[in-house]
């Protein structure tokens, strides 16, 4: 650990350590090349009570901000792991715990901080909609005291890992004014609809992701299930995606500075040509780059955090800190990789896996380019590019 670099919340950072060292890269190689799910490490997460960090005390929650979720899924990242099987549960929660009713909070919280439920499939994304939310067509039409539910979503992660999704759907028309208007928001319980109105397909990616494609065919869902009003559900969730862009900049932190860890123990180390390989700025110079812009970085997740935990406004923060962390942490990856050479290639040292997940970042999600945008439109003042 560079000698310079401070941390916030000490006892925290200390606590998740050690669960992690339970966990090292030869787990996370072993799921990776088999494709599997890090069952024991997200019941030790939920036991330990950090997947319920973001729960209010009085639910069986710990009741604490973004900023010390933040710091449990970067030490997640920091340690070689990888927090995506589980991080989802984080950012859903905020929809529920801010705008669900009080009969929804005690109902499902105190289930969902105690491990007995899962809510870690949040269906968003469909095929023809891609990043633009407001075209999705997934369709849930009201009968009686329940809809009914037809469409697709895709890019689901975890959706056959979960008991619960949180689900975007469209309740009035496409052409619904203001914009934004005509999308609501409901908690799907899964399981009971699997194989007969529900259908999940794995989709094969480059990394472990278990992400999948969701089929509805009438699923039925009680009106007590929807959150917050009809028509509301999409200002619901901008909420979840600022949490959501400032708890992924803190995973691409730990990614980023994983891999200057590795890329300067194992500079120190070889010896090439009479010297060790660090002692070359070919090698130095990038390293020491990379750690630049990962404390700048750093520093503005740090900025959102706070302010999305004082109850401010934080659009542009959270995607300032997701959009430098994601950059930081590729250009650590890219001087990791250099700096391991052949190595870098080889799975035995883990530097492979990790390029090839935090790559990700880049694209989702919300990919740098519409993070640009939104900067470039929302507070630039520039003419709207998309």
């Amino acid at each position: 650990m560079p000698a310079n670099r401070s941390e916030s919340f000490p006892e925290l950072r200390e606590g998740v350590r050690q669960l992690l060292s339970r966990f090292p890269e030869s787990y996370w190689q072993e799921l990776d090349e088999k494709g599997g799910y890090p069952e024991d490490f997200v019941k030790s997460l939920t036991d330990a009570g950090y997947l319920a960090a973001l729960i209010p005390q009085e639910y069986g929650g710990a009741g604490l901000g973004i900023q010390e979720a933040s710091v449990i899924l970067e030490e997640i990242h920091r340690s070689g792991g990888n927090a995506a099987a589980c991080h989802a549960q984080m950012y859903i929660l905020g929809a529920l715990v801010r705008h669900g009713s009080q009969e929804q909070k005690e109902r499902y919280l105190p289930l969902l901080a105690r491990g007995e439920l899962r809510l870690q499939a949040f269906g968003v994304t469909e095929p023809d909609a891609g990043s633009d939310t407001l075209r999705i067509r997934t369709y849930a039409e009201r009968k009686g005291d329940r809809y009914i539910i037809r469409g697709q979503k895709i890019w689901t992660s975890r959706a056959l890992h979960s008991d619960l999704m949180l689900l975007l759907a469209r309740t009035g028309p496409a052409e619904a004014s203001p914009r934004g208007e005509g999308l609501s928001l409901f908690l799907v319980h899964l399981k009971p609809h699997l194989g007969k109105t529900l259908h999940i397909q794995p989709i094969p990616t480059m990394i472990n992701h278990h992400t999948t494609q969701v089929f509805f065919d009438g699923v039925e869902v009680p009106i007590e299930d929807r959150i917050g009003e009809e028509g509301k559900g999409f200002r619901y969730i901008l909420d979840g995606m600022n949490a959501e862009r400032i708890l992924i900049a803190a995973e691409c932190i730990g990614d980023g500075d994983y891999f200057i860890d590795k890329a300067t123990a194992y500079a120190r180390e070889r010896v090439v040509f009479g010297r060790p390989i660090g002692q070359n700025q070919g090698i130095q110079f990038p390293l020491a780059q990379a750690y630049a812009r990962l404390r700048a970085a750093d520093l503005m997740r740090q900025r959102a955090a706070a302010l999305y935990d004082a109850g401010k406004p934080c659009g542009p923060e959270a995607n300032m800190a997701k959009l430098l962390a994601a950059e930081a942490s590729w250009e650590a990856a890219n001087a990791a990789l250099q700096t391991f050479g052949g190595f870098g290639f080889a799975r035995h040292f883990h530097i492979e896996r990790k390029f090839r997940e935090t790559r990700l970042y880049q694209v989702a999600p919300v990919s740098t380019n519409l993070i640009l945008a939104y900067l470039g439109h929302k507070v630039l003042g520039l003419p709207k590019s998309y």
